[in-house]
């Protein structure tokens, strides 16, 4: 044995360990303690930033410690002279890169260095990009180092192309890179702004085709990734359409005018303001929304003042100005008439789908059979399969519904655990078809029974319907959004499994209600009826609040005029 090194036992080697990480735990905690009573006592000296500089190069997440640097910082910044602090923000640069060598994912080090930058008179900017572009060479998805490229590109107003051009080398030296298709979605924009009366975020045709001739070899590069199927997504979405009236409805008999926006608004913000002028004269009105809730709502409405609906007058004309969106409409109620209204087609406003040219048309279509080839040699490709039904509806969303609807069967069979996902997303582009067709029919009755719906959107747009079937679906509550049917007069809701009626509150026309078979428990559901002023039959049969004790005696107190039917 003599001559030999002896070989430490694995439990010599585990204790070694140990008490090694004990010593270190011991400095680290002791390093602590006394920047924090530094910090307690005012004493913001280098001292502060060589004991943080110990903590921080072996945890730079410390977000503490990195306040306690920038409080010593802003202090120096009066002491030192500009060479000296010079120096010292070189220092700490060179610091904050070692830190990102040990975590490049570091959010405290990342937003040091902005507020480092954002205190330079002149920074290094190109220093900056050099910086990131390593970087991302060693991780291309690192979040982190995607944002502090965006500041850096935007403090140093570094051209959209340029930036265009960077995301490039990176897309085609790897296509699955998420952050890098996004940031095209932030640039291209801005390379290609539309004029005030298009849509914002709207690419023109050209660029559109170019990246979809892009995205499309990423797809069949690694079809598994999500990455180029995402931006994929975004280039078929529609952009955000002009702010707009889409309707106005007067009622003489509900004394009342109803107002649809193309967006969630909230009036009388400060932002948001409606301007109301009848027969040319302006009208100081009170907006609320139908369900009595103050928060942004698509439809808000007002009570007009009897000298507003004179009968003895041949019409009057109802003005309606939208001055944050600078839009405005106008209605005219005419003599003997109980209601009037003006309102935009869904179907000649595109609101569903893009407008498609001959050139995109035929893109899309050949984007669409090449998606269905690769989804034959790759049949349990979801993003494959999604994609399909996107191409679809940007297509023809009536023409190709029922193979939408096969490929909705697939697509959930394929990933059952966005089940609910996929039968929310069908559900919304069946409702928006319903709403096309009921418009090329010109009718104000809508059937939306047997559908397989498990929830209601876009009720906006049902503003003058009068009788709508939502009968044997998957549907769990009427929504608050329901009050916006300011001209339902019969609702058929059978054979669902509603258990909340929150979205009956003050339907002013109602008189017909049939919500048979469902999940309503207790007669308190009913609460919201109460406020429906015409409701006169209502029909509840098989629902579990039959079977309940006095059922019978409350609905009558509760409901008094109607004819509630239980069994």
């Amino acid at each position: 044995m003599h001559g030999r090194l002896k070989v430490k036992t694995s439990e010599e080697q585990a204790e070694a360990k140990r008490l090694e990480r004990e010593q270190k735990l011991k400095l680290y905690q002791s390093a602590t303690q006394t920047v924090f009573q530094k910090r307690q006592a005012g004493e913001l000296d280098e001292s502060v930033l060589e004991l943080t500089s110990q903590i921080l190069g072996a945890n730079p997440d410390f977000a503490t410690l990195w306040n306690c640097r920038r409080e010593v910082l802003q202090r120096l910044e009066a002491q030192k002279s500009p060479e000296e602090l010079a120096a010292l923000v070189k220092t700490e640069l060179g610091f904050l890169e070692s830190c990102l060598r040990v975590n490049p994912k570091s959010y405290g080090t990342w937003h040091h260095r902005c507020w480092l930058l954002g205190r330079l008179p002149e920074p290094n900017w190109a220093r900056e990009l050099e910086l990131c572009a390593r970087f991302l060479e060693v991780d291309e998805r690192n979040f982190h180092c995607w944002d502090y490229r965006r500041f850096v590109a935007t403090q140093a107003a570094v051209p959209p192309a340029e930036e265009l051009a960077f995301t490039d080398s990176l897309i085609t030296r790897n296509f699955s890179n998420y952050s890098s298709w996004h940031y095209r979605s932030c640039l291209l924009p801005q390379l290609h702004p539309q004029p005030d009366t298009g849509p914002q975020g709207r690419l023109p045709e050209d660029v559109l085709l170019k990246e979809l001739e892009l995205v499309q070899n990423a797809f069949f590069t690694d079809p598994n990734d999500q990455s180029a199927w995402f931006y994929h997504r975004w280039l078929l979405g529609r952009a955000d359409p002009q702010d707009a009236l889409r309707c106005l409805h007067v009622s003489r008999d509900e004394a009342c005018l109803t107002v649809s926006f193309s967006r969630p608004v909230l009036v009388g913000s400060g932002t948001e303001t409606l301007l109301l002028m009848v027969d040319e004269s302006p009208l100081a009105v009170e907006w609320r929304t139908p369900d009595g809730r103050t928060r942004p709502s698509h439809v808000w409405l007002c009570d007009l003042p009897a000298a507003s609906l004179n009968d003895q007058l041949p019409q009057h004309t109802f003005h309606v100005i939208w001055t944050a969106g600078e839009a405005q409409k106008e209605c005219v109620l005419l003599k003997g008439r109980q209601e009037g209204w003006c309102r935009d087609s869904a179907t000649d406003a595109q609101l569903f789908r893009c407008e498609l040219s001959v050139e995109k048309s035929t893109v899309l279509q050949s984007e669409l059979e090449s998606c269905k080839e690769l989804q034959e040699l790759e049949p349990e490709n979801k993003w494959c399969l999604l994609t399909i039904i996107l191409l679809m509806r940007a297509l023809d969303p009536l023409l190709y519904e029922k193979e939408t609807l096969q490929y909705f069967q697939t697509l959930k069979a394929v990933d059952p655990m966005r089940a609910a996902y996929l039968d929310d997303l069908r559900s919304k582009f069946l409702l928006e078809n319903s709403v096309l067709k009921m418009e090329y029919a010109e009718v104000r009755v809508l059937h939306l029974g047997h559908k397989d719906l498990t929830v209601l959107c876009h009720l906006e747009q049902l503003l003058l319907v009068t009788h709508l079937d939502l009968s044997h679906n998957r549907l769990r509550a009427l929504p608050p959004a329901l009050a916006a049917l300011r001209c339902l007069e019969v609702l058929q809701a059978n054979d669902n499994a509603i258990e909340s009626l929150d979205g009956v509150t003050s339907l002013p026309r109602l008189q017909e209600l049939s919500l048979c078979n469902n999940r309503l428990r207790q007669p308190a559901v009913l609460q919201p009826l109460a406020a429906c002023p015409r409701l006169v039959l209502l029909h509840l049969q098989g629902n579990p609040l039959c079977h309940a004790v006095g059922a019978s005696e409350h609905l009558a107190e509760l409901l008094p005029a109607v004819n509630s039917i239980l069994t």
